[in-house]
């Protein structure tokens, strides 16, 4: 077709996207002295100012938007957004963009508006679908025409899933929560992927496209809001859902935003393709159909609502925003935000009183206009647009600066999460627009520069966080390697960090290599593959050093691992014996066959010395010869059980040792106690620890050592029975809830035993009974409550006397009991209630000296012997002999 007259033509350049209309626009109007170009979003309008400055320079361009405002003194170009285009500023050359958008239910009334009434000097040009030509015909009979085939094919791919879709694709979702989750599964599995909302940004949405056109990532996640004029390099476009939710409820997309959005793909003559993600499935045959041949319903109506309002009253106004078409293509707009805005202000009577004359209704229409940016809180912007009202009508008729202020202040705050900082925008969007009405504020300028900068900083904020969340610059790079089909270089740094072409990838602790991450992609197999050539190398160079290396560089933790130089190689597990634990090296690809065998090895050759060292007696024992029978019976019991037994366990043994038997136990250094038989050395600290560590490896069941210096600790039993011999493994005893080192239990048995035979009361006196010294349960770090329940354990009646004071005296049947009888029900708590002259007495009552058992005569015998031995007398004497 032939380009007609500038002088005073109305012409249309119609067709898909890739057609090049933009460009020719912008090119037109430059080719004038002066024009305007009316965008359908603030990001467009950004994008072709900067076009135009660089061509005609910043003092002749101006950009108008409801956020934005740069006029420089005397402009001769205008980019803004249809809103915000100043129609009373006459222009040689004028555009509309997306005139198709007349038809939306929300923004068209003002499409239509310039449409029908904007209008160049000279030249007056529509850009837009082919699906308005009918429509524009009728309205416009002056209006020349010009179609515009696309410049490259699109064609359709069918449904692919997300992990299969090809590098630079577009994946389209209509929700928020969609997009960040398909975003996340992208950066999982493909290294990272841009994000571009509608409500994001113009500073975020520019951040995240520049992200994608650079090629940090190849993977772009947006809603519907690429549809409209960002130009990218993209080469596929998959539909992550075929519905939309449209303010006022969920419905099938037209087959004409579905071309709109997927003829994002191909730039200029590259061929894009579009389809749909494998949950979706494929798309219609007929819709395929039209997408390609670019065949849709002509546009039959366009929304309208009046401009030319009556300011006079509020009802005026009303009635002029609900006046009729006057044309049957012309549909009147259902009520847009600013005109549900008029109605909830407006009930309100003080604000009716103070909507009086031309001016005063005038400006509660404007204050009506302020878009809630927000979308989510109606009422509250609501009430921001009474506050802004009642304000700009008060007696200075300004918005105070404080008011200003202190909204402002709660939104300056770059932390949070991408929901947090996204609302902030929006808010400070709303302020922005605001800050941009001159006759509101004191000092305009001030605000918008105050605005300006926190919506640039809470923006930048949102895209590091994007790009932190959605973008693994890591994966990204190794992805574009592979698909280079270059070689992938490995290295293993001296303190074990594994990088892959300079980006870490993992660390190698001991001989376990640990990735980063790892989902099981193709590219995280080649990243693997390319460490672990580097990790085989590295792996028999550690284990040369493990065999080489000094004792000291091998240590033993709480929990039984074995650390080597600090990092863990191997932990122990159950053995033979307790004495000789197996060592289990972790499950690793990199340490199999003989270096595993080898560095089984050189541990388990540790672990026996170590053991030499702080366990001797205990080894010892085991390899004594010469014992008779029971004495070799309480010689294996106490090995096996790690070095403590209880005394009732090998009663019978006891009973029947020598006294060359005793010697001979005494020489391994087996003491035999009242109350258990232990062997003293291994009560300090490092071997009662490593006690603790054989005994948990050999029985599978986690073993504390006893706190640092105590000597009597409290124990919260579950299985008693595998609780007590834990804690005998550890030379204590567990009684009364509470465990007592053996030896400071043979002491306070002991200082019972003497009390109650100083006080008597070892006869059937039931009025006898020996108060508790007081310096036994400060020899234990027990309180006298606990050391109260410690001799019940050990068999003492014990009760509180009229006075308080605790009283004592032995139970013999309990003794008997804990000696090798049979254990009787415990006794009761003596106290003042129940003390022993209180029992009812129903029969005869023996209250003269029990006769002794063989096993009590033995103990006092030995008793009364250590006794003797550590008199003064005892002591002078042996050193008479000496």
């Amino acid at each position: 077709m032939t380009l007609p007259p500038d002088r005073g033509r109305v012409w249309a350049v119609l067709g898909p996207t890739n057609t090049g209309k933009t460009h020719l626009a912008v090119e037109r109007m430059l080719g004038h002295s002066s024009g305007m170009m009316g965008f359908p979003l603030r990001l467009l309008a950004r994008e072709n100012y900067e076009r135009v400055v660089r061509a005609k320079g910043p003092d002749r361009v101006a950009l108008i938007t409801g956020e934005e405002k740069i006029i420089p003194p005397e402009p001769a170009y205008f980019l803004c957004t249809v809103e915000s285009m100043p129609l009373g500023r006459p222009v040689d050359f004028l555009a509309i963009d997306e005139v198709q958008l007349c038809a939306d239910p929300d923004r068209g009334h003002v499409f239509t508006d310039r449409v029908l009434h904007a209008r160049g000097r000279a030249e007056t040009l529509f850009l837009g679908a082919a699906t308005m030509e009918p429509l524009l015909r009728r309205l416009l009979p002056d209006c020349l025409f010009e179609t515009r085939p696309r410049f490259s094919r699109l064609a359709y791919a069918g449904p692919r899933k997300l992990t299969r879709l090809p590098r630079r694709t577009a994946v389209v979702a209509f929700s928020a929560a969609d997009v960040y989750a398909i975003a996340e599964l992208v950066r999982r599995q493909r290294g990272g992927a841009a994000v571009v909302m509608g409500a994001l940004s113009p500073r975020t949405r520019n951040a995240q496209v520049a992200l994608y056109q650079g090629g940090e990532v190849d993977y772009l996640v947006a809603t519907d809001a690429i549809g409209m004029g960002l130009n990218m390099d993209v080469d596929h476009v998959a539909f992550a859902a075929m519905e939309k939710f449209d303010g006022d409820r969920h419905r099938p997309l037209r087959s004409t935003e579905v071309a709109q959005i997927a003829g994002r793909a191909g730039r200029y003559q590259t061929d894009g393709t579009f389809g749909t993600t494998a949950d979706v499935g494929p798309l219609p045959t007929d819709l395929v159909e039209r997408v390609e041949t670019h065949s849709f319903q002509a546009v039959r109506a366009i929304q309208w609502r009046n401009t030319a309002l009556d300011l006079s009253s509020v009802a005026a106004l009303t009635n002029s925003l609900n006046h009729p078409p006057g044309l049957e293509v012309l549909r009147r707009t259902r009520d847009a935000p600013d005109q549900l805005a008029l109605e909830v202000l407006t009930r309100d009577p003080e604000i009716r009183a103070l909507a009086r004359g031309t001016d005063a209704v005038r400006l509660l229409w404007d204050v009506c206009r302020v878009p809630d940016f927000r979308k989510v809180h109606e009422e509250s912007h609501h009430r921001l647009q009474d506050q802004i009202y009642r304000h700009l009508t008060g007696r200075v008729g300004r918005l105070p600066p404080d008011w200003i202020a202190g909204h402002i202040k709660r939104l300056d705050s770059a932390d949070g999460d991408i929901h947090a900082l996204t609302d902030r925008i929006a808010s400070i969007r709303v302020w922005t627009y605001v800050a941009h009405q001159n006759a509101w504020l004191a000092d305009a300028a001030h605000w918008r520069e105050r605005t300006r900068a926190l919506e640039d900083r809470l923006s930048d904020a949102l895209h590091e966080r994007l790009t932190q969340r959605f973008v693994d610059r890591r994966t990204s790079v190794l992805m574009k390697r592979l698909h280079d089909r270059a070689v992938l270089v490995a290295r293993v740094e001296a303190d074990g960090a594994v990088s892959v072409e300079g980006h870490p990838v993992g660390r190698l602790d001991g001989f376990v290599f640990t990735p980063d991450r790892g989902g099981g992609t193709r590219g995280d197999k080649a990243v693997l593959h390319a460490a672990l050539k580097a990790l085989h190398g590295e792996t028999a160079r550690r284990v040369a050093a493990l065999e080489a290396a000094g004792d000291e560089t091998l240590t033993l933790a709480d929990d039984g691992a074995l650390h080597w130089n600090g990092g863990p190689v191997a932990r122990l597990s159950r053995g033979a014996e307790p004495l000789r634990p197996a060592v289990e090296l972790p499950a690793s690809d990199l340490l199999t066959g003989d270096p595993a065998q080898r560095v089984r090895a050189r541990l388990a050759a540790w672990v026996d010395r170590r053991v030499a060292r702080d366990l001797a007696p205990l080894l010892v024992t085991r390899a004594a010869e010469g014992l008779s029978g029971p004495a070799r019976g309480i010689a294996f019991q106490v090995t096996e059980a790690l070095g403590t037994v209880a005394r009732a366990a090998v009663a019978p043994q006891l009973g029947a040792l020598s006294r060359a038997d005793r010697k001979a136990l005494a020489r391994l250094q087996i003491r035999l106690g009242v109350e258990s038989v232990f062997m003293p050395p291994l009560l300090k600290p490092a071997a009662q620890r490593l006690r603790a560590i054989l005994w948990s490896a050999y029985t599978g069941r986690p073993l504390a050592p006893p706190p640092m210096g105590r000597v009597c600790y409290a124990v919260e039993t579950g299985d008693e029975a595998s609780d007590e011999a834990g804690i005998r493994a550890l030379g204590f005893r567990l009684l009364g809830g509470r465990a007592v080192r053996a030896d400071m239990l043979e002491r306070f048995a002991a200082g019972l035993r003497q009390a109650t035979r100083d006080a008597g009361a070892d006869k059937r006196d039931p009025h006898a009974g020996a108060p508790l010294p007081a310096t036994l349960p400060p020899m234990l770090g027990a309180s006298l409550d606990e050391a109260e329940t410690l001799a019940r354990a050990l068999g003492f009646r014990v009760w509180r006397d009229d006075a308080g004071v605790c009283r004592l005296r032995p139970d013999r049947g309990s003794r008997r009991a804990r000696l090798g009888g049979t254990r009787p029900a415990p006794a009761p708590a003596v106290g003042p209630g129940n003390a022993p002259d209180a029992r009812p007495k129903t029969g005869p009552q023996n209250t003269g000296p029990a006769k002794d058992s063989k096993a009590d005569r033995h103990c006092r015998i030995a008793h009364a012997k250590r006794r003797a031995a550590d008199s003064p007398f005892a002591v002078l004497a042996g050193k008479i002999r000496a």
